[in-house]
């Protein structure tokens, strides 16, 4: 296994030719294509990827730890399927549709202005995640734990409370009425 550490990659296309399997530590990925790559069983450890992307990526049993993503295009990735050990992820500007986080522990999470429309958050750990400004448009959370957890600025949304643990989490007015939709309810504001 390759070991590669404080490594800059710029404008790489790993499609094309594919980035050695190894262990990556303390490494940037700017502008990198990893579309219809398989990076499985690879570990990042303290990497930031800023403007890549990774839709249709595969990333069975691959380490994510202490990884920010920035402008990052990842549709469709089943993050149920990487490494849960020490996972620790944070997306800003990222386009998530379409990805799975089933039963992953996403405690302290950032997704900070991200679209993650149809995501599966089901059975996840969001505690005190921040969802500042997402679009969660048909995202589902179904048994997850939302305690604290920070939906300012977020949009169309709908949680169901009785399904979720959502004590002190935070909403802002009209988005909260996302909280009502199983009721049917019409709300005039």
């Amino acid at each position: 296994m390759h070991y590669i550490n404080d490594t800059n990659f710029e404008n790489e296309n790993f499609f094309e030719s594919a980035l050695t399997q190894g262990d990556y530590e303390y490494c940037s990925f700017i502008n990198c294509n990893f579309a219809n790559c398989d990076i499985s069983n690879f570990k990042f450890i303290d990497c930031d990827f800023t403007d890549c992307d990774f839709s249709s990526c595969a990333i069975m049993s691959t380490s994510f730890q202490n990884i920010k993503f920035n402008n990052c295009k990842m549709l469709g990735l089943q993050f149920d399927t990487c490494n849960p050990f020490a996972l620790s992820l944070n997306f800003s500007n990222c386009i998530l549709n379409h990805s799975v986080f089933y039963s992953q522990k996403l405690n302290n999470t950032h997704f900070s202005s991200c679209q993650l429309k149809e995501v599966d958050f089901s059975n996840c750990q969001l505690k005190s995640a921040n969802f500042k400004a997402c679009d969660l448009l048909f995202a589902i959370f179904e048994g997850c734990n939302l305690e604290k957890a920070n939906f300012s600025e977020a949009k169309n949304y709908t949680i169901n409370p009785e399904l979720n643990i959502m004590k002190g989490a935070q909403f802002d007015i009209p988005e909260v009425i996302g909280l009502l939709n199983k009721y049917k309810l019409k709300i005039n504001l």
